[in-house]
Protein backbone atom coordinates (compact mmCIF):
# COMPACT_ATOMS: atom_id res chain seq x y z
CA UNK A 1 0.00 0.00 0.00
CA UNK A 2 1.01 3.80 -0.37
CA UNK A 3 1.57 5.22 2.97
CA UNK A 4 0.14 8.68 3.56
CA UNK A 5 2.68 11.79 4.34
CA UNK A 6 2.36 11.97 8.01
CA UNK A 7 0.83 15.67 7.99
CA UNK A 8 -0.52 15.26 11.38
CA UNK A 9 3.39 14.60 12.78
CA UNK A 10 4.66 17.66 10.67
CA UNK A 11 1.78 20.12 12.14
CA UNK A 12 2.28 18.87 15.42
CA UNK A 13 5.89 19.23 15.76
CA UNK A 14 6.25 23.13 16.81
CA UNK A 15 3.58 22.28 19.42
CA UNK A 16 5.39 19.55 20.96
CA UNK A 17 8.60 21.72 20.64
CA UNK A 18 6.95 24.22 22.34
CA UNK A 19 5.94 21.90 25.37
CA UNK A 20 10.00 20.34 25.29
CA UNK A 21 11.53 23.71 25.85
CA UNK A 22 8.30 24.58 28.66
CA UNK A 23 9.07 21.05 30.65
CA UNK A 24 12.87 21.21 29.96
CA UNK A 25 13.37 24.43 32.39
CA UNK A 26 10.66 22.52 35.41
CA UNK A 27 12.48 19.23 34.95
CA UNK A 28 16.67 20.91 35.89
CA UNK A 29 14.49 23.31 38.55
CA UNK A 30 12.82 19.61 39.98
CA UNK A 31 16.61 17.95 39.61
CA UNK A 32 18.53 21.01 41.38
CA UNK A 33 15.86 20.26 44.21
CA UNK A 34 15.82 16.96 44.39
CA UNK A 35 19.57 16.29 44.13
CA UNK A 36 20.93 17.86 47.76
CA UNK A 37 18.05 15.54 49.44
CA UNK A 38 19.43 12.56 47.83
CA UNK A 39 22.50 13.53 49.01
CA UNK A 40 21.92 14.02 52.37
CA UNK A 41 20.04 10.92 52.63
CA UNK A 42 22.55 8.81 50.50
CA UNK A 43 25.22 10.51 53.09
CA UNK A 44 22.66 9.49 56.31
CA UNK A 45 21.98 6.02 55.01
CA UNK A 46 25.71 4.99 54.61
CA UNK A 47 26.39 1.47 54.23
CA UNK A 48 22.51 0.31 53.82
CA UNK A 49 22.49 1.79 49.88
CA UNK A 50 25.72 -0.27 49.13
CA UNK A 51 25.56 -2.17 45.98
CA UNK A 52 23.04 -4.78 46.31
CA UNK A 53 24.97 -7.20 44.44
CA UNK A 54 27.68 -7.49 46.45
CA UNK A 55 26.98 -10.48 49.03
CA UNK A 56 24.85 -9.74 52.40
CA UNK A 57 24.30 -6.23 51.08
CA UNK A 58 21.21 -4.96 52.57
CA UNK A 59 17.75 -4.15 50.37
CA UNK A 60 16.18 -0.59 50.10
CA UNK A 61 14.21 0.23 52.95
CA UNK A 62 10.14 -1.18 51.44
CA UNK A 63 8.96 2.27 52.40
CA UNK A 64 11.23 4.42 50.40
CA UNK A 65 10.32 2.58 47.13
CA UNK A 66 6.51 4.58 46.59
CA UNK A 67 8.25 7.91 46.68
CA UNK A 68 10.97 7.10 44.22
CA UNK A 69 8.57 5.04 41.98
CA UNK A 70 6.76 7.98 41.99
CA UNK A 71 9.92 10.25 40.99
CA UNK A 72 10.70 7.77 38.59
CA UNK A 73 7.87 7.85 37.12
CA UNK A 74 7.45 11.80 36.77
CA UNK A 75 11.20 11.86 35.40
CA UNK A 76 9.78 9.27 32.65
CA UNK A 77 6.55 11.32 31.82
CA UNK A 78 8.66 14.68 31.15
CA UNK A 79 10.99 12.37 29.64
CA UNK A 80 9.19 10.72 27.07
CA UNK A 81 7.29 14.72 26.27
CA UNK A 82 11.18 15.84 25.81
CA UNK A 83 12.19 12.86 23.48
CA UNK A 84 8.97 13.15 21.52
CA UNK A 85 9.83 16.80 20.92
CA UNK A 86 13.35 16.44 19.93
CA UNK A 87 12.29 13.37 17.75
CA UNK A 88 9.90 15.32 15.89
CA UNK A 89 12.04 18.26 15.35
CA UNK A 90 14.64 16.14 14.00
CA UNK A 91 12.92 15.14 10.79
CA UNK A 92 11.83 15.79 8.25
CA UNK A 93 9.64 12.74 7.90
CA UNK A 94 9.12 11.25 4.45
CA UNK A 95 5.79 9.73 2.60
CA UNK A 96 7.28 6.43 4.07
CA UNK A 97 7.07 7.51 7.71
CA UNK A 98 11.01 7.15 7.96
CA UNK A 99 13.31 10.12 8.81
CA UNK A 100 14.64 11.78 5.67
CA UNK A 101 17.85 12.42 7.19
CA UNK A 102 18.41 8.90 8.31
CA UNK A 103 17.47 7.21 4.98
CA UNK A 104 19.62 9.45 3.27
CA UNK A 105 22.37 8.77 5.51
CA UNK A 106 22.36 5.35 4.91
CA UNK A 107 21.85 5.50 1.04
CA UNK A 108 24.96 8.26 1.36
CA UNK A 109 27.07 5.48 3.21
CA UNK A 110 26.95 3.11 0.59
CA UNK A 111 29.65 2.02 -1.13
CA UNK A 112 28.65 2.47 -4.59
CA UNK A 113 27.41 6.18 -5.76
CA UNK A 114 24.98 6.89 -8.89
CA UNK A 115 26.43 7.95 -12.16
CA UNK A 116 25.21 10.07 -15.05
CA UNK A 117 26.53 9.58 -18.65
CA UNK A 118 28.91 10.88 -21.37
CA UNK A 119 31.43 12.51 -19.21
CA UNK A 120 34.25 11.13 -16.68
CA UNK A 121 32.59 7.86 -15.05
CA UNK A 122 31.11 7.69 -11.68
CA UNK A 123 32.67 11.47 -10.96
CA UNK A 124 29.43 13.44 -10.51
CA UNK A 125 28.15 11.30 -7.42
CA UNK A 126 30.96 10.35 -5.51
CA UNK A 127 32.25 12.83 -2.82
CA UNK A 128 36.18 13.49 -3.51
CA UNK A 129 37.48 12.75 0.37
CA UNK A 130 35.56 9.52 1.48
CA UNK A 131 32.13 10.07 3.51
CA UNK A 132 30.76 13.10 4.46
CA UNK A 133 28.78 14.24 7.28
CA UNK A 134 25.59 14.47 6.64
CA UNK A 135 24.14 18.05 6.31
CA UNK A 136 21.05 19.04 8.21
CA UNK A 137 18.32 18.03 5.73
CA UNK A 138 15.40 20.49 5.41
CA UNK A 139 11.80 19.14 4.67
CA UNK A 140 11.68 18.09 0.88
CA UNK A 141 7.83 18.52 1.12
CA UNK A 142 7.12 21.70 2.65
CA UNK A 143 4.53 23.42 0.94
CA UNK A 144 2.39 20.41 0.64
CA UNK A 145 1.58 20.04 4.46
CA UNK A 146 1.99 22.79 5.84
CA UNK A 147 -0.24 26.00 6.24
CA UNK A 148 -0.12 29.45 4.91
CA UNK A 149 1.02 30.43 9.06
CA UNK A 150 4.27 28.60 8.64
CA UNK A 151 4.92 29.42 4.69
CA UNK A 152 4.86 32.55 3.35
CA UNK A 153 3.87 33.56 -0.15
CA UNK A 154 5.68 32.43 -3.25
CA UNK A 155 8.43 34.56 -5.04
CA UNK A 156 7.65 37.16 -7.36
CA UNK A 157 8.68 36.69 -11.00
CA UNK A 158 10.79 39.90 -11.48
CA UNK A 159 12.44 39.12 -7.98
CA UNK A 160 13.38 35.71 -9.39
CA UNK A 161 14.45 37.20 -13.04
CA UNK A 162 16.92 39.37 -10.92
CA UNK A 163 18.40 36.52 -9.14
CA UNK A 164 18.44 33.76 -12.06
CA UNK A 165 19.01 35.80 -15.32
CA UNK A 166 22.70 36.87 -14.73
CA UNK A 167 23.34 33.72 -13.23
CA UNK A 168 21.51 31.69 -16.28
CA UNK A 169 23.02 33.39 -19.32
CA UNK A 170 26.43 32.03 -18.32
CA UNK A 171 28.18 31.42 -21.74
CA UNK A 172 29.01 27.92 -20.59
CA UNK A 173 25.34 26.71 -20.58
CA UNK A 174 25.18 27.71 -24.40
CA UNK A 175 20.60 27.47 -25.39
CA UNK A 176 18.68 27.14 -21.90
CA UNK A 177 15.48 26.01 -21.48
CA UNK A 178 14.48 26.83 -17.95
CA UNK A 179 11.61 27.19 -14.86
CA UNK A 180 10.60 27.91 -11.83
CA UNK A 181 7.14 27.06 -10.72
CA UNK A 182 5.46 26.90 -7.23
CA UNK A 183 4.63 23.63 -6.02
CA UNK A 184 1.57 24.35 -3.83
CA UNK A 185 -0.09 26.67 -6.90
CA UNK A 186 1.32 24.92 -10.22
CA UNK A 187 2.07 28.84 -11.15
CA UNK A 188 5.01 29.31 -13.09
CA UNK A 189 7.22 32.23 -11.07
CA UNK A 190 10.10 32.05 -13.72
CA UNK A 191 10.47 31.02 -17.55
CA UNK A 192 13.20 31.41 -20.17
CA UNK A 193 12.77 29.34 -22.82
CA UNK A 194 10.28 26.99 -21.19
CA UNK A 195 8.41 26.08 -23.87
CA UNK A 196 11.39 25.21 -26.01
CA UNK A 197 11.97 21.31 -26.66
CA UNK A 198 15.88 20.10 -25.58
CA UNK A 199 17.87 17.02 -24.93
CA UNK A 200 16.81 16.22 -21.78
CA UNK A 201 19.75 13.61 -20.98
CA UNK A 202 18.36 11.42 -17.29
CA UNK A 203 16.22 13.67 -16.55
CA UNK A 204 13.97 11.79 -19.04
CA UNK A 205 13.57 9.51 -16.18
CA UNK A 206 11.65 11.36 -14.04
CA UNK A 207 8.57 11.41 -16.82
CA UNK A 208 9.45 7.46 -17.28
CA UNK A 209 8.78 7.80 -13.30
CA UNK A 210 5.27 9.35 -13.25
CA UNK A 211 4.18 7.17 -16.50
CA UNK A 212 5.10 3.95 -14.42
CA UNK A 213 3.52 4.93 -10.85
CA UNK A 214 0.68 6.10 -12.89
CA UNK A 215 -0.16 3.04 -15.23
CA UNK A 216 0.92 0.59 -12.77
CA UNK A 217 0.48 1.49 -8.98
CA UNK A 218 2.75 2.26 -6.50
CA UNK A 219 2.38 -1.20 -5.03
CA UNK A 220 3.08 -3.23 -7.90
CA UNK A 221 5.96 -5.86 -8.20
CA UNK A 222 8.16 -7.61 -10.98
CA UNK A 223 8.01 -11.02 -11.00
CA UNK A 224 10.24 -13.68 -12.20
CA UNK A 225 9.10 -17.47 -11.85
CA UNK A 226 10.30 -21.17 -12.94
CA UNK A 227 7.59 -23.58 -14.59
CA UNK A 228 7.63 -27.32 -15.27
CA UNK A 229 6.34 -28.52 -18.69
CA UNK A 230 5.53 -31.72 -17.75
CA UNK A 231 5.53 -33.23 -21.35
CA UNK A 232 9.49 -32.49 -22.05
CA UNK A 233 10.70 -32.61 -18.45
CA UNK A 234 12.10 -29.31 -19.16
CA UNK A 235 12.56 -26.00 -16.38
CA UNK A 236 12.13 -22.75 -18.31
CA UNK A 237 13.17 -19.92 -15.76
CA UNK A 238 10.57 -16.78 -17.54
CA UNK A 239 11.68 -13.59 -17.56
CA UNK A 240 9.64 -11.11 -15.51
CA UNK A 241 11.68 -7.80 -17.02
CA UNK A 242 13.28 -6.92 -13.22
CA UNK A 243 16.64 -5.83 -13.63
CA UNK A 244 17.40 -5.98 -10.04
CA UNK A 245 16.76 -9.71 -10.09
CA UNK A 246 19.93 -10.48 -7.82
CA UNK A 247 22.59 -13.20 -7.06
CA UNK A 248 24.42 -12.01 -4.71
CA UNK A 249 24.45 -13.95 -1.25
CA UNK A 250 22.38 -10.88 0.32
CA UNK A 251 19.90 -9.75 -1.42
CA UNK A 252 19.20 -6.77 0.36
CA UNK A 253 15.23 -6.85 -0.71
CA UNK A 254 15.71 -7.57 -3.67
CA UNK A 255 14.38 -10.98 -5.71
CA UNK A 256 17.28 -13.62 -5.17
CA UNK A 257 18.01 -16.15 -7.60
CA UNK A 258 19.59 -18.02 -4.81
CA UNK A 259 16.00 -18.03 -3.50
CA UNK A 260 14.10 -18.99 -6.30
CA UNK A 261 16.56 -22.03 -6.94
CA UNK A 262 15.97 -23.26 -3.61
CA UNK A 263 12.25 -23.04 -4.07
CA UNK A 264 12.46 -24.55 -7.65
CA UNK A 265 14.54 -27.77 -6.42
CA UNK A 266 12.17 -27.95 -3.76
CA UNK A 267 9.25 -28.33 -5.93
CA UNK A 268 10.58 -30.83 -8.06
CA UNK A 269 11.77 -32.72 -5.26
CA UNK A 270 8.30 -32.88 -4.87
CA UNK A 271 7.76 -34.15 -7.85
CA UNK A 272 10.51 -36.95 -7.89
CA UNK A 273 12.26 -34.79 -10.58
CA UNK A 274 16.10 -35.02 -9.84
CA UNK A 275 17.36 -34.39 -13.81
CA UNK A 276 15.89 -31.34 -16.19
CA UNK A 277 16.44 -29.71 -18.97
CA UNK A 278 16.93 -25.98 -18.33
CA UNK A 279 15.75 -23.41 -20.82
CA UNK A 280 14.70 -19.21 -20.90
CA UNK A 281 12.06 -17.75 -21.70
CA UNK A 282 12.38 -13.52 -22.49
CA UNK A 283 9.73 -13.06 -25.25
CA UNK A 284 8.21 -10.23 -22.75
CA UNK A 285 10.05 -7.92 -24.29
CA UNK A 286 10.02 -7.44 -28.20
CA UNK A 287 12.48 -5.96 -31.19
CA UNK A 288 16.07 -5.50 -30.39
CA UNK A 289 17.87 -5.63 -26.73
CA UNK A 290 20.37 -3.42 -27.51
CA UNK A 291 19.99 0.58 -27.03
CA UNK A 292 20.26 2.96 -30.11
CA UNK A 293 23.47 4.18 -28.53
CA UNK A 294 24.90 1.19 -28.74
CA UNK A 295 27.12 -1.31 -26.80
CA UNK A 296 27.86 0.70 -23.59
CA UNK A 297 29.04 0.39 -20.28
CA UNK A 298 26.14 2.42 -19.21
CA UNK A 299 23.85 0.02 -19.79
CA UNK A 300 23.35 -3.80 -20.64
CA UNK A 301 21.41 -5.20 -23.47
CA UNK A 302 17.78 -4.56 -22.63
CA UNK A 303 16.45 -8.28 -21.73
CA UNK A 304 13.35 -9.03 -19.36
CA UNK A 305 15.77 -11.55 -17.68
CA UNK A 306 19.17 -10.54 -16.13
CA UNK A 307 21.26 -10.45 -12.47
CA UNK A 308 22.43 -7.68 -11.12
CA UNK A 309 22.02 -5.72 -14.50
CA UNK A 310 24.72 -8.33 -16.20
CA UNK A 311 27.20 -6.30 -14.29
CA UNK A 312 30.61 -8.37 -14.33
CA UNK A 313 32.37 -6.54 -12.18
CA UNK A 314 30.32 -7.05 -8.58
CA UNK A 315 29.22 -3.30 -9.08
CA UNK A 316 25.91 -2.04 -7.51
CA UNK A 317 25.70 1.34 -9.67
CA UNK A 318 27.53 3.54 -12.31
CA UNK A 319 28.98 2.47 -15.42
CA UNK A 320 30.30 -0.99 -15.70
CA UNK A 321 31.07 -3.96 -18.18
CA UNK A 322 28.38 -6.39 -18.91
CA UNK A 323 27.48 -9.36 -20.11
CA UNK A 324 27.07 -9.59 -23.90
CA UNK A 325 24.10 -12.02 -23.57
CA UNK A 326 22.15 -10.93 -19.88
CA UNK A 327 19.55 -13.94 -20.16
CA UNK A 328 21.92 -16.41 -21.26
CA UNK A 329 24.17 -15.32 -18.28
CA UNK A 330 21.43 -15.72 -15.88
CA UNK A 331 20.37 -19.20 -17.13
CA UNK A 332 23.49 -20.23 -16.51
CA UNK A 333 23.82 -19.01 -13.02
CA UNK A 334 20.77 -20.45 -12.37
CA UNK A 335 21.81 -23.73 -13.36
CA UNK A 336 24.70 -23.59 -11.13
CA UNK A 337 22.53 -22.76 -8.23
CA UNK A 338 19.85 -25.49 -9.19
CA UNK A 339 23.16 -27.97 -9.10
CA UNK A 340 24.13 -27.00 -5.64
CA UNK A 341 21.13 -28.27 -4.39
CA UNK A 342 20.71 -31.63 -6.12
CA UNK A 343 19.38 -31.06 -9.59
CA UNK A 344 21.05 -31.96 -12.87
CA UNK A 345 20.60 -29.65 -15.49
CA UNK A 346 21.46 -29.59 -19.34
CA UNK A 347 23.11 -25.82 -20.59
CA UNK A 348 20.85 -23.41 -21.23
CA UNK A 349 18.68 -22.71 -24.17
CA UNK A 350 16.15 -19.90 -25.35
CA UNK A 351 12.65 -21.48 -25.55
CA UNK A 352 9.03 -20.41 -24.40
CA UNK A 353 6.91 -21.61 -21.70
CA UNK A 354 3.97 -22.93 -22.84
CA UNK A 355 -0.19 -22.51 -21.56
CA UNK A 356 0.29 -25.96 -20.00
CA UNK A 357 3.56 -25.28 -17.89
CA UNK A 358 2.95 -25.13 -14.24
CA UNK A 359 4.74 -23.21 -12.18
CA UNK A 360 7.32 -24.38 -9.76
CA UNK A 361 8.27 -20.84 -8.30
CA UNK A 362 8.42 -17.12 -8.38
CA UNK A 363 10.07 -14.30 -6.44
CA UNK A 364 9.28 -10.69 -6.61
CA UNK A 365 11.04 -7.53 -6.73
CA UNK A 366 10.57 -4.70 -3.96
CA UNK A 367 7.64 -2.46 -4.55
CA UNK A 368 7.53 -0.04 -7.81
CA UNK A 369 7.80 2.94 -5.00
CA UNK A 370 11.00 1.59 -3.89
CA UNK A 371 11.67 0.83 -7.47
CA UNK A 372 11.22 4.12 -9.31
CA UNK A 373 13.23 6.01 -6.12
CA UNK A 374 15.82 3.72 -6.77
CA UNK A 375 16.02 4.38 -10.45
CA UNK A 376 15.94 8.18 -9.81
CA UNK A 377 18.48 8.37 -7.07
CA UNK A 378 21.52 6.63 -8.93
CA UNK A 379 20.32 7.01 -11.97
CA UNK A 380 19.67 3.49 -12.72
CA UNK A 381 19.47 3.35 -16.87
CA UNK A 382 18.75 -0.67 -16.72
CA UNK A 383 15.77 -0.19 -14.24
CA UNK A 384 14.50 2.94 -16.34
CA UNK A 385 14.41 0.97 -19.57
CA UNK A 386 12.71 -1.94 -18.13
CA UNK A 387 9.79 0.58 -16.37
CA UNK A 388 9.11 1.71 -19.72
CA UNK A 389 8.56 -1.47 -21.07
CA UNK A 390 6.45 -2.16 -18.31
CA UNK A 391 3.98 0.91 -18.64
CA UNK A 392 3.99 -0.05 -22.16
CA UNK A 393 2.58 -3.55 -21.21
CA UNK A 394 0.49 -2.52 -18.76
CA UNK A 395 -1.24 -0.15 -21.43
CA UNK A 396 -1.25 -2.07 -24.11
CA UNK A 397 1.55 -1.22 -26.18
CA UNK A 398 4.76 -2.88 -27.23
CA UNK A 399 7.19 -3.36 -25.13
CA UNK A 400 9.98 -2.25 -27.04
CA UNK A 401 12.41 1.26 -27.75
CA UNK A 402 9.29 2.70 -29.59
CA UNK A 403 6.27 1.21 -27.89
CA UNK A 404 7.95 2.24 -24.71
CA UNK A 405 8.32 6.21 -25.85
CA UNK A 406 4.91 5.61 -26.77
CA UNK A 407 3.46 4.32 -24.10
CA UNK A 408 5.05 7.18 -21.51
CA UNK A 409 4.18 10.18 -23.66
CA UNK A 410 0.41 8.49 -23.57
CA UNK A 411 0.26 8.65 -19.97
CA UNK A 412 1.63 11.75 -19.53
CA UNK A 413 -0.93 13.32 -21.92
CA UNK A 414 -3.72 10.94 -19.72
CA UNK A 415 -2.50 12.96 -16.62
CA UNK A 416 -3.26 16.30 -18.97
CA UNK A 417 0.61 17.27 -18.98
CA UNK A 418 1.57 19.79 -21.36
CA UNK A 419 3.15 18.22 -24.44
CA UNK A 420 0.80 19.71 -27.30
CA UNK A 421 2.82 22.12 -29.38
CA UNK A 422 5.90 21.51 -27.45
CA UNK A 423 8.36 19.03 -29.93
CA UNK A 424 8.48 17.02 -27.23
CA UNK A 425 9.92 13.66 -28.20
CA UNK A 426 10.68 10.64 -26.14
CA UNK A 427 12.18 7.70 -27.00
CA UNK A 428 13.44 5.51 -24.47
CA UNK A 429 13.11 5.48 -20.66
CA UNK A 430 17.00 6.68 -19.33
CA UNK A 431 17.23 9.97 -21.56
CA UNK A 432 20.63 7.93 -22.82
CA UNK A 433 18.88 8.81 -26.55
CA UNK A 434 20.06 11.81 -27.42
CA UNK A 435 17.01 12.24 -29.94
CA UNK A 436 14.52 12.74 -26.76
CA UNK A 437 13.53 16.31 -26.03
CA UNK A 438 11.54 17.59 -23.23
CA UNK A 439 10.75 21.44 -22.14
CA UNK A 440 11.30 22.92 -18.33
CA UNK A 441 7.70 23.55 -18.57
CA UNK A 442 6.68 19.64 -18.86
CA UNK A 443 9.40 18.58 -16.87
CA UNK A 444 8.55 21.29 -13.59
CA UNK A 445 4.61 20.20 -14.48
CA UNK A 446 5.57 16.53 -13.69
CA UNK A 447 6.76 17.44 -10.67
CA UNK A 448 4.24 19.59 -9.16
CA UNK A 449 1.89 16.42 -10.27
CA UNK A 450 4.09 14.02 -8.78
CA UNK A 451 3.27 16.47 -5.57
CA UNK A 452 -0.25 16.67 -5.84
CA UNK A 453 -2.45 16.08 -2.60
CA UNK A 454 -4.82 14.23 -4.87
CA UNK A 455 -2.10 11.95 -6.56
CA UNK A 456 -0.46 10.18 -3.37
CA UNK A 457 0.77 7.36 -5.25
CA UNK A 458 3.32 9.79 -7.90
CA UNK A 459 5.21 10.36 -4.07
CA UNK A 460 8.12 8.18 -4.99
CA UNK A 461 8.61 10.50 -8.52
CA UNK A 462 9.55 13.46 -5.62
CA UNK A 463 11.13 11.44 -2.79
CA UNK A 464 13.46 9.39 -5.39
CA UNK A 465 15.33 12.46 -6.01
CA UNK A 466 18.79 12.72 -5.09
CA UNK A 467 19.81 14.99 -2.09
CA UNK A 468 22.14 17.69 -2.60
CA UNK A 469 25.23 16.63 -1.21
CA UNK A 470 23.66 13.78 -0.14
CA UNK A 471 22.81 10.74 -2.12
CA UNK A 472 22.88 9.36 -5.38
CA UNK A 473 24.37 11.47 -8.32
CA UNK A 474 23.96 14.81 -5.91
CA UNK A 475 26.54 13.48 -3.47
CA UNK A 476 29.36 14.45 -4.75
CA UNK A 477 27.57 18.40 -5.15
CA UNK A 478 26.82 21.43 -3.07
CA UNK A 479 29.38 20.93 -0.24
CA UNK A 480 28.30 24.46 0.63
CA UNK A 481 24.89 26.57 0.84
CA UNK A 482 22.30 24.22 -0.90
CA UNK A 483 23.39 20.95 0.84
CA UNK A 484 19.79 19.08 2.08
CA UNK A 485 17.54 21.37 1.12
CA UNK A 486 17.93 20.80 -2.97
CA UNK A 487 16.39 17.59 -4.14
CA UNK A 488 17.17 17.23 -8.39
CA UNK A 489 17.61 14.73 -11.16
CA UNK A 490 21.24 15.07 -12.84
CA UNK A 491 21.35 14.56 -16.92
CA UNK A 492 24.68 14.69 -18.80
CA UNK A 493 25.80 13.71 -22.15
CA UNK A 494 28.21 14.99 -23.91
CA UNK A 495 26.93 19.07 -24.94
CA UNK A 496 24.01 18.17 -22.36
CA UNK A 497 23.83 19.35 -19.01
CA UNK A 498 20.66 19.35 -17.18
CA UNK A 499 19.13 19.66 -13.75
CA UNK A 500 15.25 19.14 -12.40
CA UNK A 501 14.00 18.98 -9.07
CA UNK A 502 13.23 20.46 -5.95
CA UNK A 503 14.27 23.43 -3.25
CA UNK A 504 12.96 24.85 -0.39
CA UNK A 505 13.07 28.57 -0.81
CA UNK A 506 14.36 31.05 2.36
CA UNK A 507 10.61 31.31 3.06
CA UNK A 508 9.92 27.64 3.36
CA UNK A 509 7.82 27.67 -0.03
CA UNK A 510 8.40 24.33 -2.21
CA UNK A 511 9.49 25.63 -5.96
CA UNK A 512 9.61 23.00 -8.48
CA UNK A 513 12.45 23.71 -11.33
CA UNK A 514 14.08 22.52 -14.58
CA UNK A 515 17.48 23.77 -16.14
CA UNK A 516 18.55 21.96 -19.72
CA UNK A 517 21.43 23.51 -21.00
CA UNK A 518 22.29 22.39 -24.99
CA UNK A 519 25.67 22.91 -26.68
CA UNK A 520 27.50 23.31 -23.29
CA UNK A 521 31.26 24.04 -23.08
CA UNK A 522 32.40 21.88 -20.92
CA UNK A 523 30.37 19.67 -18.59
CA UNK A 524 32.37 20.81 -15.15
CA UNK A 525 31.33 24.62 -15.95
CA UNK A 526 27.68 23.80 -17.09
CA UNK A 527 27.43 21.72 -14.21
CA UNK A 528 28.83 24.84 -11.46
CA UNK A 529 26.20 27.02 -13.46
CA UNK A 530 23.47 25.01 -13.37
CA UNK A 531 24.26 24.57 -9.15
CA UNK A 532 24.81 28.02 -8.50
CA UNK A 533 21.32 28.72 -9.94
CA UNK A 534 19.33 25.75 -8.01
CA UNK A 535 21.46 27.43 -4.48
CA UNK A 536 20.37 31.01 -5.29
CA UNK A 537 16.99 29.40 -5.41
CA UNK A 538 17.01 28.13 -2.12
CA UNK A 539 18.91 31.31 -0.82
CA UNK A 540 15.66 33.54 -2.23
CA UNK A 541 12.36 35.26 -0.95
CA UNK A 542 12.87 37.07 -3.84
CA UNK A 543 9.23 39.01 -3.54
Amino acid sequence: MVVPELRPWRAAGPHVVRIADAVRPRLARAAGTVRPRLARLAAAAGPRFARPDRPGAPRVPRGARPKTRRFAATAATAGLALAAGVVTAAGPWDSSGQRTAERDRAVALQAARGADHGGAPARAGTPPRGPRGVPPAASVLTGLGSTAATVKSAPGGKALGTVLDPLLKNPALGRLSAAVVDVATGERLYGAGSGDALVPASTTKIATAVAALSAMGADHRLTTRTVYEPDTGEVVLVGGGDPTLTAREEAGGSASLRDLAERTAAALAGRGVREVTLSYDTTLYEGTTTHPIGVNPNIAAVTPLMVDEARTDGSTSGPAPRAADPAAAAARTFGDLLGKHGVKVTPPGPSKATARAATLAAVSSPPLSALVERMLTDSDNDLAEALARHTALATGGSADFAGAGEAVTARLKHLGLPLEGAGVEIKDGSGLDRRGRLTADLLTALLVEAGAPDRPGLRPALTGLPVAGFTGTLAGRYADGAAGTVRAKTGTLTGVNTLAGTVVDKDGRLLAFAFLANGTTGPAAAQSALDRAATALSACGCR
